[in-house]
């Protein structure tokens, strides 16, 4: 009878040490989800190889995740969309191989890179900030290969447009800055901003955890089942975003990348998804038309999302493209 006693307590006290990490866990999940978001990126970049660094240029800081070292092939620098972060590019980067050199840059405004009142945040003025960034860190010490997706396509688009030799290909993924003929709910929400003056009382701003779900309907196939105290700490963030989305949104960056088409002279790759519901497939179409040499990969069930919805097939892609375009240059196979 005392051995089973003992059994049982041994039960109790096992059951009762692996109960606490577990309370801990759901615990700071409820009451810190931002702590906790930060030790999930932080584990997947280290699981990855990435180390966090920061770029100084005058007064203004630059957060980066960098992987690898410039060789023979060109380095990497990718560029996000509106309000993200540089950890959005991981997934992809998990399927691109360790030896390449990778930059994956916080934009200006944006999570760890200055954010102030006074910044110009237009297409234009986020092409000349990336530059001093790319200054800085030495990048365009020889051509390298830029990829952006949504507002970073718009911006990568004209960064090749206004500094062509430092380019010596491109992949823009569900790029803004298209005059597109098909409109979107998106392209209407956008309206209505403009028309509020930029207030909060629309879908585009999501408020709300409701908001934020109904505003994830656009950019995903699936709607974002997360749990509330997520969906709330990202609301707060784009809450303080009002004064970028005027000057995205606003002219002379609403069709920036569409003006500067005709300037690039880099190879071309563009991706997008075939249900993407923020920028209208059909700019695809309009690129290549002022491009006809660029690769056009269209992705079939794939919303604007398409880093988060595709991140292999992405990686891949743009991989097939780099190597593509280095076979072309040196007319020999280059193993990666």
């Amino acid at each position: 009878m005392a051995a089973d006693l003992e059994v049982v307590n041994l039960f109790i006290i096992a059951g009762g040490t692996l109960a606490i990490p577990i309370l801990a866990f759901v615990a700071s999940f409820l009451l810190w989800p931002s702590a906790l978001i930060k030790v999930y990126y932080w584990y997947w970049r280290r699981t990855l190889g990435l180390q966090v660094r920061y770029a100084d240029c005058g007064g203004y800081r630059f957060c980066y995740a960098y992987r690898g070292k410039p060789g023979m092939r060109p380095s990497i620098i990718m560029l996000h969309g509106f309000s993200a972060h540089k950890d959005t590019w991981l997934s992809v980067v998990k399927y691109l191989p360790k030896h390449l050199h990778i930059v994956c840059v916080d934009m200006p405004g944006h999570e760890g890179t200055t954010r102030t009142n006074t910044e110009d945040y237009s297409i234009q003025g986020q092409v000349k900030r990336i530059h001093q960034f790319v200054e800085t860190i030495r990048l365009n010490r020889k051509p390298f290969h830029v990829v952006g997706t949504s507002m970073g396509g718009n911006v990568a688009g004209v960064y090749a447009a206004c500094y062509p030799k430092e380019i010596c290909s491109m992949t823009l993924i569900c790029p803004d800055g298209i005059r597109h003929p098909c409109e979107t709910k998106f392209d209407n929400h956008l309206q209505d901003l403009e028309h509020s003056n930029y207030t909060l009382n629309i879908p585009l701003i999501p408020t709300t955890p409701r908001r934020w779900r109904t505003c994830s309907d656009f950019a995903l196939m699936s709607a974002l089942k997360s749990h509330s105290s997520l969906t709330t700490l990202f609301t707060k963030k784009v809450r303080s975003q009002i004064l970028r989305i005027s000057h995205i949104v606003g002219e002379p960056s609403r069709y920036a990348l569409q003006e500067h088409l005709h300037l690039i002279t880099a190879p071309l790759q563009v991706i997008w998804g075939k249900k993407d519901q923020v920028v209208d497939v059909s700019g695809a179409a309009v690129i290549a038309e002022v491009l006809p040499g660029c690769r056009v990969d269209l992705l079939e069930n794939c919303g604007h999302s398409v880093v988060m919805e595709r991140p292999c097939r992405t990686a891949k892609l743009i991989l097939e493209f780099i190597i593509l375009q280095q076979d072309t240059r040196g007319g020999t196979k280059k193993s990666y």
